[in-house]
Formats: C-alpha cells, sequence, structure tokens
C-alpha cells in the first residue's frame, strides 16, 4: 500500500496524485490510448494493490516510497515506448480471468470474449454430460481456458504451435484449469484421436493480412508475427480451419472463428464452400463483424 510520508525526511516519499498526473501526461505525449487507466494499473502493480485502491489513496493524498516511486517511473518510461502494458504487468484481462502473458505470446483482446461466449453457449447446449470442445491455436489460452472454467463438466483439448508461447498457455493451464488437454500441435492436423466426435471448435487464428501491417506500436512489435499474419488477404489460415473443423466436429458440430471486421462475407464464402451449413457472422461489443460461426452437416 502507499506509506505515509516520513515528516523527518520529506524527500522520502512523494504525492502519489502527481505522480499519477505526471505519469498520464507522460503517455499522453507518447500516444497511449487509455494514459489514466494505464498509469493508474502500472501503480497498482507497483503497489501490490487494485486499480481501485489505487484511485482511493490517491484521492486521500497518500504518499509512495521512494523505491516505489522508482519503480513506478521506470515502467512509466517503458509503457511510453509503447511496451505492452500486459508485458510490463505480466497479466491480461479475459471474461473472469487474469492470464499470464509476456513476450512471444499474443496478448488477448476483448474482442475475443465474444468468441468466447459463443463457443460457452455452443457447449452448454450440447445434450452430453461431458461434451468436447477443442481450441486451435490456444496462444494465452484464453479461450480454451474460458470455456474449461465456464463449462466445467466440458473436456476441453487446446493445441499450440509455438515453442515461445505454448510455454504461456502452458503455465496459464496449470493455474487455471489443469484438466485440459494441451499439446504442441499445427491446427492443420491437431488431435487426430478426436475426429468426427467434437461438440464446439473455436479458434483466434491469425487474420491479418501480410502487408496490412498493424498501425500501434504494441502489436506492430510486440505480437508474435505468426499470431497476426495470414497471407495475401489474411485468411490462409480460416481456410485450413474450415477442412480441420469438419474433420474433427461431429455431425451438428459447431465452429466458431475469429476474424478481421470486413472478412465476415469471405468467411461465409469459405466455410459454405466447404459444405458448413448456417453460416453466419456476428459483431463485438463495438459493433464490427468478429465472429463467424457455422454448423457442421
Amino acid at each position: 500500500m502507499p506509506h505515509p510520508a516520513d515528516s523527518a525526511d520529506p524527500d522520502s516519499a512523494v504525492d502519489l496524485s502527481a505522480l499519477l498526473r505526471d505519469a498520464a501526461q507522460t503517455l499522453a505525449a507518447a500516444g497511449v490510448a487509455d494514459p489514466q487507466v494505464d498509469a493508474e494499473l502500472l501503480a497498482g502493480h507497483v503497489l501490490g494493490v487494485g486499480r481501485g485502491q489505487v484511485q482511493a489513496a490517491s484521492v486521500r493524498g497518500d504518499h509512495v516510497a521512494a523505491a516505489d516511486r522508482a519503480a513506478f517511473e521506470a515502467l512509466v518510461a517503458r509503457r511510453a515506448s509503447r511496451e505492452p502494458l500486459q508485458h510490463l504487468t505480466g497479466l491480461a484481462p479475459f471474461r473472469h480471468l487474469e492470464l499470464h502473458v509476456g513476450p512471444g505470446v499474443f496478448v488477448p483482446r476483448p474482442e475475443t470474449e465474444v468468441l468466447a461466449q459463443l463457443a460457452i453457449d455452443a457447449l452448454r447446449q450440447v445434450a452430453s454430460e461431458a461434451p468436447v470442445a477443442v481450441d486451435l491455436g490456444s496462444g494465452s489460452g484464453a479461450i480454451a481456458l474460458a470455456m474449461a472454467t465456464e463449462v466445467p463438466y466440458a473436456r476441453v483439448h487446446a493445441a499450440e504451435l509455438s515453442a515461445e508461447a505454448i510455454a504461456w498457455t502452458r503455465r496459464n493451464v496449470d493455474a487455471f484449469a489443469p484438466e485440459v488437454t494441451l499439446v504442441q500441435a499445427d491446427l492443420a492436423d491437431a488431435f487426430p484421436e478426436l475426429d468426427g466426435v467434437v461438440d464446439v471448435v473455436a479458434s483466434n487464428p491469425p487474420y491479418v493480412p501480410d502487408d496490412a501491417i498493424p498501425r500501434d506500436p504494441e502489436v506492430r512489435l510486440y505480437d508474435p508475427p505468426r499470431a497476426l499474419y495470414g497471407g495475401a488477404d489474411g485468411l490462409d489460415a480460416i481456410r485450413v480451419l474450415s477442412r480441420t473443423g469438419l474433420r474433427l466436429a461431429r455431425p451438428g458440430g459447431f465452429l466458431a472463428i475469429e476474424h478481421g471486421e470486413w472478412q465476415g462475407e469471405a468467411v461465409r464464402a469459405i466455410l459454405t464452400a466447404d459444405g458448413w451449413r448456417a453460416a453466419a457472422t456476428h459483431p463485438d461489443l463495438t459493433l464490427r463483424d468478429r465472429v463467424t460461426t457455422a454448423i457442421r452437416p
């Protein structure tokens, strides 16, 4: 917690509200989207408290010890260089989870919660005491772990190819749902033992076209390229997912794929051409097309 100022040594502690104000100004000047939020989260990380407690301490006029000030200002400088906030704190919120993340793994985004919700809803509707779900290209494990923790009677499997990313997947699986089956495998040929029996297949694949370089430095410089780029039109992995989903899913099985906001029509066309039924595109919370679902015939 923030420490009261030491009246005998006024230089030993500094005002938290002033620190936050200066940090927010620094981050705003660097182009950070939510400078006040990031400043408060970084302060909470240093002080070992939640953001709400930081806000309350700031209002009270609490002071921060010199060592904590130095640690905070070092993190603010790194964030001002556009290093992702989640890399600095080591955590990324996703639904009710706080996932461990860092270099080498794609940081989960709020829009992917829509994909997770669709997959969870589909799992809950399966007339089975132990429905089977697969998350292909699992990354941090966000989708698999959302399914496993919110539908605890489901049998959830996750596949991730990258050696760097799967270290994070494993850490999160161990922390939140050790019963999840995790394998290092390409999404094209993962889980042959589950062919024809999977109830829900979900994936957030790479879907950025190769020449559409993201503007945000946090994405462009820190997210793994193999988690971002999906070929000339961004749809290469989705074409593979369509075929893999047909192999894995049982008749009536559910497929959910995240994609870019302009790709819904193209994704529906791919799935329909491959034989999927009832392809439909769903918006995220900003009303941008984000997830396409379909049913295996």
